[in-house]
């Protein structure tokens, strides 16, 4: 083998921005947060460095899929190795690697079933199979979201999905949304069973009568962080299995402990979900996601072709086992809880000096406050938002506007942030605010 030159890479940001504009479709240009666009050159565990050197913390976890940190060693380790040695291996052949991970993720599930794994490259795409899934199984074709969820950008994923920003023409249909239990805004006020209700209503009358399933997020990431009430989760699957569906948990941004409490979401109501959507996080950056089922339900799929090019990709897996590896050996779930609740006592004393912050919520490093105009109205604030996480960039912070309403400030940080970087992002956050 020859030596060859390496690639010339321009990381100015005026020719990386000039590139974009010229070659970029339009559609993937829109997704820019700041007025002012950036570049990141590197990163370690929870911190980020420009093409100017600035040391930025990650409150984005970039959209939550940094779970251990940037460029964890041990994650990088693994796939190296991996890719080293056979970088892809399509599913039609055996690697032990994915097989590994599937064992290894199925431990991690509620005993007293058997649970079998399908990989996937993304988010969603699980959410795709998923709802394939309940379809097969049940022979029902209805499903039921919530309407301020967020699933996914490809068509199926869409129609689930229930935000209009991101929901384009020629979606499938056979959806019916029911009222997020939204605990600050929600249109039953605060409380549960007016929710559980809304869920046998919208099946009597937007329905067939029977359905294939709901789909929930265990804490809404994207809607704005918003957690499910306790008995919420539970009473839905309830209500949806006596019409004939199965409980679909999306475990996306709140799976791999980041909740603290619990591995997965689901489990802080004592549910056992019929089908779980995991991603983000399971590879630390590196593409990979999973649809984990009980073994019956995902049997009828057997009778036709199911397939995902780089699903089960080995690189990725290895990744996703040293993922898995780190989670435990080092304690991160524990670490997700205690740093959060400390957070999240430090966003509560921000809040009571700032009139224009209605609500702080989350539990372990899900995390956002919520930004009104007024707080008896509890009218959003998207442009106040904007101002406080413009104002956050100076402050060395990168968080995520989001929400409905983009009136939303959340912090999903890998799940390696520290005590000591607690008191920096509360000062830099207080600062933002009293620019505002």
């Amino acid at each position: 083998m020859t030596d060859t030159m390496p690639l010339e890479t321009d990381w100015s940001l005026d020719a990386t921005a000039a590139r974009r504009d010229r070659y970029y479709a339009a559609s993937q240009r829109k997704f820019v947060p700041f007025a002012e666009p950036m570049v990141f050159r590197r990163g370690s565990m929870q911190y980020l460095w420009d093409a100017e050197d600035r040391q930025y913390i990650d409150l984005l976890g970039m959209n939550v899929c940094i779970s251990v940190g940037h460029c964890h060693p041990r994650v990088v380790a693994a796939a190296q190795a991996q890719a080293a040695e056979l970088t892809h291996c399509t599913t039609m052949f055996y690697h032990p690697t994915p097989a590994h991970l599937a064992e290894e993720l199925a431990a991690t599930m509620p005993s007293g079933q058997d649970w079998v794994v399908h990989f996937t490259n993304s988010g969603a795409e699980a959410i795709d199979l998923a709802m394939t899934m309940a379809r097969t199984y049940t022979g029902n074709l209805d499903l039921l979201a919530l309407r301020s969820a967020y699933h996914g950008p490809t068509a199926a994923a869409q129609s689930v999905t229930g935000i209009s920003g991101w929901r384009h023409p020629g979606m499938p249909g056979h959806v019916a949304f029911v009222a997020e239990p939204n605990q600050y805004r929600g249109i039953f006020g605060p409380g549960t069973e007016p929710y559980l209700n809304e869920i046998e209503q919208t099946i009597a009358t937007a329905t067939t009568g029977r359905v294939a399933g709901i789909l929930i997020e265990s804490v809404q990431g994207y809607g704005g962080i918003h957690p499910m009430p306790p008995g919420y989760m539970s009473g839905a699957a309830e209500r949806v299995r006596e019409a004939g569906g199965l409980y679909i948990a999306d475990e996306v941004q709140s799976g791999f402990g980041r909740t603290g409490d619990h591995m997965w979401g689901f489990e802080a109501d004592g549910v056992v979900p019929d089908i779980a959507v995991m991603a983000k996080g399971i590879g630390n950056g590196f593409p990979l996601a999973a649809v984990v089922a009980k073994k019956q339900i995902a049997a009828p799929m057997a009778e036709k072709f199911l397939f995902h090019t780089y699903g089960a990709n080995p690189t990725s897996c290895a990744a996703g086992r040293a993922v898995l590896q780190v989670i435990r050996e080092d304690r991160v779930q524990e670490n997700a809880r205690v740093v959060g609740a400390a957070l999240l006592e430090r966003l509560r004393g921000i809040a009571s000096r700032h009139q224009a912050i209605g609500d702080v919520r989350g539990t372990g490093l899900m995390l956002a406050i919520e930004l009104v105009k007024d707080r008896k109205t509890k009218e959003p604030d998207p442009q106040a938002t904007a101002a406080i996480f413009e104002a956050c960039r100076g402050e060395g912070l990168i968080l995520s506007k989001s929400g409905a309403f983009q009136s939303c400030l959340r912090m999903v940080p890998p799940m390696c942030l520290s005590l000591d970087d607690v008191d920096r992002v509360a000062d830099g956050l207080e600062a933002a605010c009293r620019a505002l």
